[in-house]
């Protein structure tokens, strides 16, 4: 594996260009790579795993560790143990090591393009450290997007206030005295609203998004989560109606609250308000139709697609690319992996990533043979 970043400015031409070295794009690459198909994955860090090394500091798992490795390497820890964000960081970099991927680091992507209009053409991928062109381009860079998706209203609040988000907190030391108003009420939201509430009163605010009810560290979770991991697989996905209804929620709303219940968030003072945080009044944000007086805010409220740097027809009018199983059949060549909802709820999720890697890859591998033919 490419540790060290590359200081020339060449042209390479590869295969199969790979943008991301997370758990999708190096999962990608390694199913290529064991049936000798040419790729390289590039990354804008200088290290594999730094994207979860930045989480909150007590961010753990929701799944155990016996379901969270990747295709050919268990995750070295206890079976029903949920490992932390750093674990994970250290997981993926062993991956990328264990199977010598060629993963180039310290290398941005600023430009995904194509050389003509026809559906043969090269794609031509431009970075800080150079151009590549290659027949197939894997967009690997995101469950949901890297832009936080931080409300309008956020300008108007007073400069007194400090703003977070999710993304960027850490634990509860960072904030300012006073309460913090957490918004966005998914699993991360809940999460940290519940941690903060130790030190700081705390409101939560966002719609309900549900709950699953077993604690996951249960005795009885060791009997339950294979079945719940076989309806995430299995039930909620893109061929069933309630998959497809879950797919709309989860993409644009949030999953349900995993870790941290109603009833934690209540026994820990939590105030909770299903109200959206759209107005701002006098420098404070308006919570349940009253301005309130706050220290912090936390917006937990996601990260959108925003794919301004490919310079292909591939996406909708909300930022989305336009594909089936990380398949953009307007596109030939094009592939996304590690997206939300890519074929079912479990894709998001490390022991859902293998599975829509693993077609991926097999799709580029037929599209590749057929190039061969042709030529």
């Amino acid at each position: 594996m490419t540790t060290t970043p590359h200081t020339d400015r060449p042209t390479s031409d590869v295969e199969t260009v790979i943008i991301g070295a997370g758990q999708a794009g190096l999962a990608t690459s390694h199913f290529l790579a064991e049936r000798g198909h040419e790729t390289v994955v590039l990354d804008a860090e200088s290290r594999v795993g730094d994207n979860w090394r930045r989480q909150w500091d007590s961010l753990r798992l929701y799944t155990p560790a016996q379901y969270d490795g990747l295709p050919g390497l268990p995750f070295p820890a206890a079976r029903w143990s949920f490992p932390g964000k750093d674990d994970v960081g250290d997981y993926l970099e062993l991956y990328a090591h264990e199977f010598d991927l060629p993963v180039r680091l310290s290398t941005r992507v600023q430009r995904l393009s194509r050389e003509g209009d026809h559906t043969d053409d090269r794609f031509v991928i431009t970075t800080d450290r150079g151009t590549f062109r290659s027949n197939n381009v894997v967009v690997a860079t995101g469950t949901f997007g890297r832009t936080p998706n931080i409300p309008a209203c956020a300008a108007d609040l007073d400069p007194s206030i400090l703003q977070l988000h999710s993304s960027e907190y850490r634990r509860p030391g960072q904030l300012r005295e006073g309460p913090v108003l957490v918004v966005g009420a998914s699993h991360s939201g809940a999460d940290i609203a519940y941690e903060v509430a130790q030190t700081h009163p705390t409101i939560l605010a966002g719609r309900d998004c549900g709950q699953i009810p077993p604690r996951l560290d249960a005795p009885i979770m060791h009997v339950m989560f294979p079945v719940i991991l076989f309806a995430w697989r299995h039930v909620l996905n893109r061929n069933t109606p309630i998959g497809r209804k879950e797919m709309a929620d989860i993409r644009f709303h949030g999953g349900p609250a995993l870790r941290v219940k109603r009833a934690d968030l209540a026994e820990r003072g939590v105030e909770r308000v299903t109200a959206r945080v759209e107005e701002v009044v006098g420098g404070l944000p308006v919570v349940d139709g009253a301005p309130r007086e706050v220290g912090t805010v936390v917006w937990a409220t996601g990260f959108r697609q925003v794919f301004d740097w490919v310079d292909l027809p591939a996406f909708d009018e909300r930022g989305w690319p336009r594909e089936m199983r990380g398949v953009a059949d307007e596109v030939p060549g094009l592939f996304f992996c590690g997206l939300s909802f890519q074929f079912s709820f479990a894709s998001m999720l490390l022991p859902g990533v293998g599975r829509d890697a693993a077609l991926v890859a097999d799709r580029i591998l037929e599209r590749s043979a057929g190039l061969l033919v042709a030529a």
